[in-house]
């Protein structure tokens, strides 16, 4: 196992992360991809830690992907759901997830591939979506994660070989689930009968079967996926008009991707490309994604 850099500077390999220079300075981060047999449900593990001046909050703000995950959380945060230290269960968001961080804290995590979870656990992730639990409700041996280093290198063994230890019957992804989800990140597929079609499915099948084993629907799915390609395209310093990047990533013309991006992100596509000062906060997301 190759260990993590844990540090500041450091961004995660997902796409999501809004304001990443923020992130960049203030959190170390750091990340394992998975190895051996846990690697066919988990992408990888990664981690967080903080250690900020008293009076000084900040709010990491992420547009979700579609990934289940389980955390060791310690210190002092908050994000929905979240009831203090323990071992926690994250199903797919499907609006802004933002988590205000203060004093001292961290969490280290396994982030599964889309549909590894409930292929690992037979959990369906429909059941999930939106919320976060306890993982002792769904999974055994969780009590052992608690005290885990806040460290992905350090803690990447331990938690790889919990769903090793967990797999039991597991079952692998379903093909169709990884074909679709593949598809998706496509920008030539900006409709769920053209994602269908592809897939090889009815609609109604897709539509099914990504419900239960990401826990939402092939259209938010497509709609979440151009909406990484907008911030990554954005953070990434890129010079091209936003009615160019619209008609790039599938909107129908500019208008509708500043309605669609300010809904989530909480500031029009223009203020977020020229941001330059700190952090001043930015509106709570409105959207209402088809799930």
């Amino acid at each position: 196992m190759t260990p993590s850099t844990n540090a500041t500077g450091r961004l995660p390999v997902s796409k999501g992360l809004l304001r990443p220079e923020e992130f960049a300075r203030l959190v170390r981060f750091g990340e394992v991809p998975a190895t051996g047999p846990a690697a066919q449900w988990v992408e990888r593990v990664w981690s967080t830690s903080w250690e900020l001046p008293d009076g000084v909050v900040h709010t990491t703000s992420l547009i979700p992907n579609p990934a289940v995950e389980v955390t060791v959380e310690r210190g002092e945060f908050a994000r929905p759901g979240r009831d203090g230290d323990g071992v926690w269960i994250t199903g797919v968001g499907t609006s802004r997830f933002d988590v205000r961080l203060h004093g001292r804290g961290g969490a280290v995590g396994i982030k599964f591939r889309p549909g590894g979870f409930t292929a690992w656990s037979g959990v369906g992730s429909d059941l999930l979506t939106d919320r976060v639990r306890p993982a002792a409700v769904h999974l055994d041996g969780t009590d052992a994660l608690r005290d885990l280093p806040l460290d992905a290198g350090e803690s990447a063994p331990a938690l790889l070989a919990f769903v090793e230890r967990n797999a039991g019957d597991a079952a692998p992804i379903p093909e169709l689930v990884q074909r679709a989800t593949s598809l998706a990140v496509t920008p030539a597929v900006t409709r769920v009968d053209d994602l269908a079609a592809r897939c090889g499915c009815s609609v109604r099948t897709l539509q099914r079967t990504l419900r239960r084993y990401v826990g939402v629907s092939p259209k938010w799915l497509i709609r979440r996926q151009r909406m990484h390609d907008a911030v990554a395209a954005m953070d990434a310093g890129s010079t091209e008009s936003l009615a160019d990047l619209a008609s790039r990533l599938g909107w129908y013309d500019q208008n509708q991707f500043a309605r669609d991006f300010s809904r989530l992100v909480g500031v029009p596509p223009s203020a977020y490309r020229t941001r330059s000062a700190p952090h001043r906060g930015i509106a709570a997301p409105s959207e209402t994604d088809d799930r």
